[in-house]
């Protein structure tokens, strides 16, 4: 039942990791599949802060060749932002 789901909170630092493991922690968390009581039809997930990001680790060149692409549905509209 929802009302009986125990909620905790936890606190994820991202200083010297990967964005993409933490990302995949914080998605364990906030599901809640990690729980004994855990059912699909209701939301058992926990509460998740992040600290730290500006220290997380961009692992390749993914921050120089990562481009934003966004289209206005018009002709021409293809807009790239680095």
């Amino acid at each position: 039942k929802p009302a009986e789901v125990e909620r905790k909170w936890y606190l994820l630092d991202a200083a010297g990791k990967s964005l993409g493991h933490v990302a995949a922690e914080a998605a364990v968390l906030l599901r809640g599949k990690q729980k004994v009581n855990y059912t699909p039809n209701v939301d058992c997930g926990d509460y998740v802060v992040v600290i730290n990001c500006d220290k997380a680790v961009l692992t390749g060149k993914k921050a120089e060749q990562k481009f934003h692409i966004t289209h206005s549905k018009f002709i021409g509209g293809l807009k790239k932002v680095q």
